[in-house]
Formats: C-alpha cells, sequence, structure tokens
C-alpha cells in the first residue's frame, strides 16, 4: 500500500557509448527518459524521426512475413503457449544479430513479394471463374454470342430481365408486331409451325431467377421491327461480345484456372519450405522494435558532437544497481538528486503479492498523484471478497484455485510477470469463491443431492455454514448492503488519510466528519423504525432513545455539511446553495448502497443457474442405457458454460463496484504512470551477461 520513491537520474557520457548505454538502461528497464534540461548555442537535440519510422516501418514487415508464414507452417499454438513467456537469449545473440540484420530483412519483403504474387494469382482466378459464370448461362448456344446473322436473316443474342418462357414470348411479341401473312422468300429462314404468322423465330436458351437468355431470328426487312419489339418487353444485348462458341470458351478458362491454380500451388511450395525462417523473423520484429525505441530515446537526449546528457527518473531502490552496472562497463559520470515538491514525478506501485496482482485494475483507473494514497491494498480485500461473493460457488471457486496454482506451479520459470499477476489474482478471486461456497453450501449448486439421490437413493446435503441464500434472499440483500456501508465508510477514511497527508485539516473536518456522523446516524436511525426492521426482516431493533439522539446528529451534521462545503465561495447566497447541493450528495450514497444488492443478484444467478441445469441433467436418468452418460454430459457443459458467464459478470461488477462506488469516495488518479524505457519484445527478452 504504498508508491515506490522516484530520484531523479543524470548521466554524462561520451556519444560513441551513447547506444551502448541505452541499450543497458533498456535491458534493465526501470529508468524513464524525461529531460528537463532544454538545448541552448552548445548542446542540441538531434531528431531521430525519420529513422524511428524506419525501424518501425522494418517490425511491421517482420511482423506481416511471420504472419504470412505461420498460416502456411500448420504450427497450432496450445491455449497455454502463452504461459511460456518470450525466449530469454544473450546480448551476445542481440549484437551479432546486426551481421544477418540485411539478409533477414531482404527475406521479409520477398516473402512478402511471393504473397502479393499468390495474391494477384488468386485474383486472376476470381476474374476468371466471373466470366465463367456468366459464360454458363449460354452453353447450350452453339454458335458465337457475337454472330448477328446471314446475308438473309438477322440474329438478336441477348438477355430479357427475370423468368420469361417461349409461350410468354411470342405472346408479348405477337402484341406488338403485326400480323405478317405474306409468302417468305425462298431463301428465307423456314419458322415453326406455331409462329407460321411471324416472320420470326425464338429459342429461350437458358433460365434464372435474374434473367432470362434468348436467341431470336429474322428476315432482314423485319430487323428493326423485330429489335424494337425485343427492347419493348425488355430485351438487351450481353455487355461483352464473344467470337467463339460458348462451350469453347468455357473449356479455354477452365484450362486457364487449372494452370492459375497450379502456377499458385508451386508459388505456395516455396513459402512452405521457407517456415524455418519464422524464428529469425520473429526476432528481426523484436530487433526494430527495440531500436525505434532507442532512437526516440536518443531524440530526447541533449548533446554536443562528443558527449551527451541524459534525464530522467529511477526507483530508489534501483540507484546503486545501476549505478554498479554502469560504472563496470563505461567511463560515465552519474548523479542523482530528489524531485522538487512542486515538480511532476511518475507514479509507480509497489505492493506485496497478494495485493500487486491488482495494481493493473488501479493503473486502467488512474494512478496515484503524487502524495495521494495508494489504494491497491485496501481495494484488493474487497476486490477478492466481493469476486467470491458474487460466484459463491465452492467447486466452481475450487476449479478456478486448482488451474491457477498449477499454471503458477508448472510454469514458474517461463510465465511472465503481467500473466504471472493475472493466474495470482484469479487464485485469490478462487480462494474467496470457496470460503463463500462453504458459507452458503454451494457445491456445483445442488448437485450432491441430485447424485446422493438418483445414484444411490439417499440424499445428501452438504449444510452451509451460514445460510442457502437462495431460501433467504432477504437476509443475503441486507448482508450486501452492510458490506456496501462498509466499502463506502472505508473509502471515507481513505479520504481521511489523503487529508492528513495534505495537511487539509479543515476538509478532515467538513468534508469526512461530517459525512461520517450523518451517514453512521442516518443508519442507527433507520434501525430504531419499526417499519424499517420489519420490511428488512431484521431480528432486532434499536431503542428509540438511539433514534433520537441519531437524529439529532444527523441534523447537526446536516447543518455542518451546507455551512462548509461551500466555503470557497465568498457570497452567502452562493456558499448557502453550494452547502444545500452538498447535502443533496447523500442520495448518492443511498444509491451506491443499493448498488451493492448486485452481490444477491449476481449470487443468485450462480446458484439458480446451478439448480436448473442440475434438474435438466436429472430428467435424463430414467432413459436406459444412455441416460447417466447423457446426464454427465449436461453436468459437463452446463457447469463449464455457467462458470464462464458468472466468472466474467463477477469480474466486471465487481470493477465496477470499485471504480464508481469506492473510488469515486476519495481517489482522484490523476498521476502519471512510471513508463521506462524497457524490452516491449513480442517474442524474446534479454539477459545481461556478467
Amino acid at each position: 500500500m504504498s508508491v515506490q520513491q522516484m530520484q531523479r537520474v543524470y548521466i554524462y557520457a561520451l556519444k560513441n557509448d551513447r547506444k551502448k548505454i541505452l541499450e543497458l538502461i533498456q535491458r534493465q528497464g526501470f529508468i524513464e527518459v524525461e529531460n528537463k534540461i532544454y538545448d541552448d548555442n552548445i548542446f542540441y537535440k538531434e531528431d531521430m524521426s525519420l529513422r524511428r519510422a524506419g525501424f518501425e516501418k522494418n517490425a511491421t514487415l517482420a511482423k506481416e512475413a511471420i504472419s504470412i508464414l505461420e498460416k502456411y507452417s500448420n504450427q497450432k499454438s496450445s491455449m497455454l503457449s502463452v504461459l511460456n513467456g518470450r525466449k530469454e537469449v544473450s546480448t551476445t545473440v542481440y549484437y551479432d544479430f546486426s551481421s544477418k540484420h540485411d539478409n533477414v530483412l531482404q527475406g521479409a519483403n520477398h516473402i512478402i513479394d511471393i504473397s502479393k504474387k499468390i495474391l494477384e494469382k488468386q485474383t486472376e482466378v476470381s476474374k476468371f471463374e466471373t466470366q465463367r459464370e456468366m459464360l454458363l448461362t449460354w452453353k447450350n448456344l452453339d454458335i458465337p454470342v457475337d454472330f448477328d446473322g446471314t446475308k438473309h436473316t438477322s440474329f438478336f443474342i441477348g438477355t430479357l430481365p427475370n423468368v420469361w418462357s417461349i409461350e410468354l414470348i411470342n405472346e408479348q411479341l405477337s402484341q406488338i408486331i403485326p400480323v405478317h401473312n405474306a409468302q417468305l422468300p425462298v431463301h428465307s429462314v423456314q419458322f415453326p409451325e406455331h409462329n407460321a404468322q411471324l416472320p420470326m423465330h425464338v429459342e429461350v436458351i437458358s433460365t434464372s431467377k435474374e434473367q432470362t437468355c434468348i436467341l431470336a431470328m429474322t428476315i432482314k426487312e423485319n430487323e428493326e421491327s423485330l429489335l424494337e419489339a425485343l427492347r419493348t418487353i425488355g430485351f438487351s444485348f450481353p455487355d461483352s461480345t464473344l467470337s467463339k462458341v460458348p462451350t469453347e470458351k468455357i473449356n479455354e478458362i477452365n484450362e486457364l484456372i487449372k494452370k492459375t491454380k497450379k502456377d499458385i500451388e508451386e508459388i505456395e511450395i516455396e513459402l512452405v519450405n521457407s517456415k524455418d525462417k519464422i524464428e529469425e523473423l520473429k526476432f528481426l520484429q523484436d530487433y526494430e522494435t527495440m531500436r525505434a525505441d532507442k532512437y526516440d530515446a536518443i531524440g530526447h537526449l541533449l548533446q554536443t558532437n562528443n558527449m551527451f546528457i541524459f534525464s530522467g527518473f529511477i526507483p530508489s531502490n534501483k540507484t546503486q544497481v545501476f549505478l554498479d552496472n554502469i560504472s563496470s562497463k563505461f567511463d560515465a559520470y552519474v548523479e542523482f538528486e530528489e524531485p522538487g515538491e512542486d515538480e511532476e514525478v511518475p507514479t509507480l506501485l509497489k505492493n506485496n503479492s497478494f495485493s500487486s496482482p491488482l495494481e493493473s485494475t488501479v493503473e486502467s483507473f488512474g494512478t496515484p498523484d503524487r502524495g495521494e494514497i495508494d489504494p491497491t491494498m485496501i481495494m484488493s480485500l474487497f476486490y477478492y471478497m466481493l469476486f467470491g461473493l458474487m460466484l459463491s460457488d465452492a467447486a466452481y471457486g475450487a476449479i478456478i484455485a486448482i488451474m491457477c496454482a498449477v499454471g503458477l506451479i508448472k510454469y514458474k520459470n517461463t510465465i511472465e510477470e503481467p500473466m504471472r499477476k493475472t493466474l495470482r489474482m484469479y487464485l485469490y478471486c478462487g480462494l474467496a469463491t470457496i470460503f463463500w461456497g462453504v458459507m452458503f453450501g454451494s457445491y456445483f449448486g445442488d448437485l450432491v443431492d441430485i447424485i446422493t439421490m438418483n445414484f444411490f437413493g439417499n440424499k445428501i446435503t452438504i449444510p452451509p455454514l451460514w445460510f442457502f441464500p437462495v431460501e433467504e434472499p432477504m437476509r443475503m440483500l441486507v448482508f450486501s448492503m452492510l458490506i456496501g456501508i462498509i466499502h463506502l465508510l472505508t473509502g471515507l477514511s481513505l479520504k481521511l488519510v489523503n487529508n492528513i497527508r495534505s495537511r487539509d485539516f479543515k476538509a478532515i473536518i467538513y468534508d469526512v466528519f461530517f459525512w461520517y456522523v450523518l451517514l453512521i446516524s442516518s443508519v442507527i436511525y433507520l434501525l430504531s423504525m419499526k417499519l424499517f426492521v420489519d420490511t428488512l426482516g431484521l431480528s432486532f431493533i434499536l431503542p428509540s432513545i438511539a433514534g433520537n439522539i441519531s437524529a439529532v446528529l444527523v441534523a447537526m451534521s446536516a447543518i455542518g455539511i451546507i455551512a462548509t462545503n461551500g466555503r470557497e465561495s465568498k457570497n452567502p447566497f452562493k456558499r448557502f446553495l453550494k452547502g444545500l447541493y452538498a447535502l443533496y450528495g447523500i442520495t448518492g450514497y443511498l444509491s451506491d448502497v443499493l448498488s451493492y444488492s448486485r452481490l444477491l443478484a449476481l449470487g443468485l444467478a450462480t446458484g439458480v443457474i446451478c439448480t436448473v441445469i442440475n434438474k435438466m441433467a436429472a430428467m435424463t436418468i430414467g432413459v436406459p442405457f444412455v441416460g447417466p452418460i447423457i446426464f454427465f454430459i449436461i453436468i459437463i457443459f452446463g457447469h463449464i458454460l455457467n462458470i464462464g458467464i458468472n466468472a466474467l459478470g463477477a469480474y466486471v461488477h465487481t470493477t465496477r463496484l470499485q471504480y464508481v462506488e469506492f473510488f469515486g469516495k476519495f481517489y482522484g488518479g490523476s498521476g502519471r504512470k512510471f513508463q521506462p524505457l524497457s524490452i516491449k519484445t513480442k517474442y524474446f527478452k534479454f539477459k545481461e551477461e556478467k
């Protein structure tokens, strides 16, 4: 429950050692770069934005190449691979990589070029397939699509919208084209008998919901009349003409598709054979990421042609370690100084192993300002308790705790610190869930009752150490609100601590003491009212004298709040209005207390869903032969789903109670998080060589 003390560090060294010193700082990862010294006629800052952009571009190229090769490598990573952490290598490997850097980068570009060729070929295949799809509608046509007739006849090949039959086409055309009884010339085309009176012939080539492909022909003398009639019913020529018979063109396209796909397979073989390059590409990505961060830091340094000055922040407990490391390797002068009282100092939280897993939760809201209390320790006590109350099943808690414990033990030498903290957090949440599950008698809900009654004929119930919330929901509601009151009053107590630290003694009286009296007296007053006690189903009631005394204290504290909470205003009327508005904040406390009813809601949800799953499973026991198998399948999958849903709900709502109800009473979180120059790599981490 503390904030790590910081010191400002200055390094004066030769420019030739600049990169290596920064690389040492980067590998150690506990110094934040921040130069408060400004450039002048002697010292200057070098613009490194272009070089950093180049390194970032190279890292992106490596990442893209890795993604391409992984797609063809068929290497499937395990869900537990995240627990293995990054591979540890020596600094010698880092420095040796510079000799093959260009070749690896060239390889990354080559892989991306190959991928682009594959994409181009795939685009060609898609284009060919689209062309083939269009031609398939004309596959029954045994003449070219662009055929327009002979010496004495005219052909019209095209489409009509929607679905048309030959009878409907003839009927529509006969209404548009005048009846023609004249004898056709000897050399003209003979028409079908049903069209004998019309100097034309129509065939339906294919039909779909979108269009009907047709062929229409007539003698030259009636070309314009037939074309006009066809257009009247929606006829249109194809978008593209084709001088070959459609089946011939389709066969050509099939050959092209086959050849292009074969080309793709041959190109992909090169990518498959390049999968052994993934490791060095991963190193390239991390290498360029580190260089980008390093050159960003170089841009903050003051330097001359021969030397540079580094300034930043370092935790006080790391000063000697850093001094020993740098003095043993470089000719550099290092000095430390305490930051000024008004100077903005980055915040680094420092907590024990029980509370440190929740530091990220606090930092997500905001880091404490200089002099502000670190709420992590106090918050962790409530966080684990509230999570356990919301999940509240001993078996569920045991599963979560065992899985986290196994992960922590099995991967203790490889797991990264952020993941280690996450597993520890859920380990403690699981232990809290076990505790409340035992208190409330929930072990996969009432699964013990169901199994003993249906499989052994003798119902056995594990009794709760306290009570069943499902059977006594009002009791659980009262307990939930009591937890809420304690949580909120704890928040006010931390506000008292902050005021003591800042020596704001007026705020101690006006903003904390008066509210303490008001809230506690209000609770005592309510507990002396029979209506309130009966509503909550309490078994006790405070004497009326306690209620009378608390009523007086409520009035006095309310007057104190009204009189003092607008003290920054000189206008008495404004001061009074601000005081009234501050007193109105008691409604906020009421809504905050009611928010803790979610402890009841989520706890009951877990238990009720457990019961439903168990009863659904019990209904299958009577099925011959397969009944017990179905029973256990429903139990396993049902409870896995229930753990996932309710554990997520417990996490979300527990975090919300901290952020909104608890932090809202005392915590500003306006500090700046400590962000040291460190190795922000994805695949590798580096160890210092002795």
